[in-house]
């Protein structure tokens, strides 16, 4: 799969997961993880990316005498799941149509 494809896929995952409730990175990679494969060194870079774009805030809450960082969703987040549901339609048309000529020639991409 394309790199920036899946990417984007995780975004709104983790976007989803924020949506279910406020979490926290370990929650969200185990959230997570059942549809997308997910682990720190990729969910840190897309929680900022999230958080500079509007779509999350973080604050921190005190957890077994530590403090913990949580995420949540914001009306931007929100949104942008919504985006991409619609966006989703346009790639699921160009599927359909992949997939059509991949029958057609049985498979193999047609004769050269």
């Amino acid at each position: 799969m394309d790199a920036q494809l899946k990417r984007g896929l995780i975004e709104i995952c983790v976007l989803v997961a924020l949506k279910q409730q406020d979490s926290y990175g370990y929650q969200i990679i185990k959230d997570v993880s059942p549809y997308a494969e997910l682990s720190e060194s990729t969910l840190y870079p897309i929680l900022k990316r999230l958080e500079g774009a509007g779509c999350i805030q973080s604050y921190s809450r005190e957890h077994n005498g530590r403090l913990r960082k949580y995420y949540a969703i914001t009306p931007r987040g929100k949104e942008r799941i919504g985006e991409f549901l619609v966006e989703w339609q346009d790639v699921q048309r160009a599927y359909e149509y992949i997939a059509a000529s991949q029958e057609e020639t049985g498979g193999t991409g047609g004769t050269l």
